[in-house]
């Protein structure tokens, strides 16, 4: 059952992410083992003549609450990896080739403290139950949609168009989410990338702060690279799995199901958040331009900022930050599986009219 693959692990999309749109680097995998997780139970249940799928209120909260778990824990890198992607909007050159990962967690923990790390997590959290929302709805419906269209209804064998309608759906669904939860995410940017001197005091100040100093569009800024990279990062991430399970299944069929899904879909987002992370980068960047009253260093568009970046920075520039991006994958994928199957289980017993 495709429903209940998007419970609200899907794209910064993916957000990277879907994650915002790059949280879809931890999330594609987790889609997929969902779905195959859902499929299998239904069958095993239906021989049984019994029904253990939870109901979409449950599926909403066990989904929003196993994403927003699964960010509180990764948190630290996650700061860590905004810190590095903005770190050309603050540094000289010379610095910028000093900075290590180690380095800068100890200078966050002798110059902010331990709980620093999660800077912008509350926002984060609030980002991840509407965005999980959002993007439920619009996929059931951009589905319903597609499959209307194809006179797909009632035809079981279509596996191809089907998977077109998966994908664009899917697609799409992240684009509207994205779209709609956008500000949240350009606020949790801004409150992470603070390092001594607090500017935003909080998540409405912020929002007040923004609006009153850059307008209502300032809420808006890097939109455009955010939407640019869902798509991308969803081919990538469902192109990469399937292929990787596919051979896995091919050369060891009796491996555990858990533990393929869990090793593909990390390497799937490993090669997603590589091809995509230039992308996310620029967001970051532009998601910053003119916060705190800076005077604005990007001023030519999306293409601008990315050669402006090569010019200044190199094309290493461009993967500023990648290394915590990429530790933070693994964990992420595997707290997202434990925190929804564990909620699944427990929800499971509770009586639902949906």
């Amino acid at each position: 059952m495709n429903m209940e693959a998007r419970v609200g692990v899907v794209v910064e999309g993916g957000q990277r992410a879907l994650n915002s749109a790059h949280g879809a680097v931890v999330d594609a995998g987790a889609r997929k083992f969902l779905q195959q997780q859902q499929q299998q139970q239904h069958e095993h249940s239906s021989k049984q003549g019994l029904n253990p799928q939870i109901g979409t209120i449950q599926q909403l909260l066990a989904g929003g609450i196993a994403g927003a778990f699964s960010k509180t824990c990764t948190a630290p890198l996650a700061r860590l990896t905004i810190l590095f992607q903005v770190q050309g909007m603050q540094s000289d050159v010379s610095a910028l080739s000093k900075a290590s990962i180690w380095r800068e967690a100890s200078r966050i923990i002798n110059e902010e403290g331990f709980k620093a790390f999660w800077k912008g997590n509350l926002v984060t959290i609030a980002h991840r139950l509407p965005y999980t929302a959002v993007n439920f709805y619009a996929y059931e419906r951009y589905k319903s949609f597609l499959q209307s269209t194809l006179c797909l209804e009632n035809r079981r064998g279509k596996a191809g168009a089907n998977l077109v309608v998966h994908f664009v759906g899917g697609g799409l669904a992240g684009m509207t989410a994205a779209s709609a939860t956008y500000p949240l995410d350009l606020v949790r940017t801004r409150l992470a990338a603070q390092r001594n001197t607090i500017y935003y005091r909080g998540i409405w100040h912020a929002f007040h702060t923004i609006c009153r100093e850059e307008g209502f569009f300032g809420l808006y800024k890097g939109l455009g690279a955010t939407l640019l990279g869902v798509g991308p990062s969803i081919a990538i991430s469902f192109s990469v799995y399937e292929s990787l399970r596919s051979y896995w299944q091919l050369q060891r069929p009796d491996d555990s199901t858990i533990m393929v899904s869990l090793a593909c879909g990390s390497l799937s987002g490993i090669a997603s958040s590589t091809a995509t992370f230039p992308i996310d980068l620029v967001r970051r960047r532009m998601q910053l331009e003119g916060a705190a009253g800076r005077a604005r260093v990007y001023k030519t568009g999306l293409a601008g900022t990315f050669r402006h970046i090569i010019h200044s920075e190199g094309l290493r520039g461009l993967y500023r930050g990648i290394l915590p991006e990429y530790y933070k994958v693994v964990p992420g994928v595997g707290i997202v599986f434990m925190t929804y199957e564990t909620l699944k289980m427990l929800l499971s017993s509770i009586p639902t009219g949906y």
